[in-house]
C-alpha cells in the first residue's frame, strides 16, 4: 500500500509539473531568444533538482494511508516523538484552562465592585428594583 501512495502521489506531481511547464512554455514564444535560453536552462534544472530532492525525501518520509509520518532517528515509536506529539495537546489544555480562570477572576471582580457600590451608596429602595439600575451603574463606573 506504502508504494501504491507513493506511485499516486509521483503521478499527481509530474502531472502537475507538466502542466505548469506547459504553462510557461506557452507564454515564453513572444519573449527575446536570450531569455527564453535562460529559462529552459532553468528547467532543465529544476528537473534535475528535483528528482535529487525527491530521492532524498524518500529516505526520511513515510507514507502511509493517506498520512505524513516523519522518521527521527528511524524509530517510530521513540519516546521522544511521543513527548513532541503529546506537547501541543498539553499546551492547548493550560491554555484553555488558564483562561477559564482568568475569566472567572474578572467577572467575580466585577460583580464584587457592582455590590460595593450598591451596598457604599445611599440609594432610595426603589431604586434597586429598576432594570436599568446595573447599566447606570456601569456606565457611571466607566466615566
Amino acid at each position: 500500500m506504502n508504494t501504491q501512495v507513493n506511485s499516486q502521489q509521483q503521478l499527481r506531481a509530474d502531472a502537475f509539473g507538466t502542466a505548469i511547464a506547459t504553462r510557461l512554455s506557452e507564454g515564453s514564444e513572444g519573449l527575446p531568444h536570450d531569455i527564453s535560453e535562460r529559462l529552459k536552462v532553468a528547467r532543465t534544472r529544476a528537473i534535475a533538482n528535483r528528482k535529487i530532492v525527491s530521492l532524498q525525501v524518500a529516505n526520511n518520509v513515510s507514507v502511509s494511508a493517506g498520512e505524513l509520518a516523519l522518521h527521527l532517528g528511524g524509530r517510530e515509536d521513540g519516546l521522544w516523538n511521543r513527548i513532541a506529539s503529546l506537547l501541543p495537546l498539553v499546551a492547548l489544555v493550560a491554555g484553555l484552562i488558564s483562561i477559564a480562570v482568568l475569566q472567572d477572576e474578572l467577572r467575580a471582580r466585577e460583580v464584587a465592585e457592582v455590590d460595593s457600590e450598591l451596598l457604599t451608596d445611599e440609594l432610595p429602595p426603589s431604586a434597586f428594583v429598576d432594570p436599568g439600575f446595573a447599566q447606570y451603574l456601569r456606565v457611571n463606573q466607566s466615566n
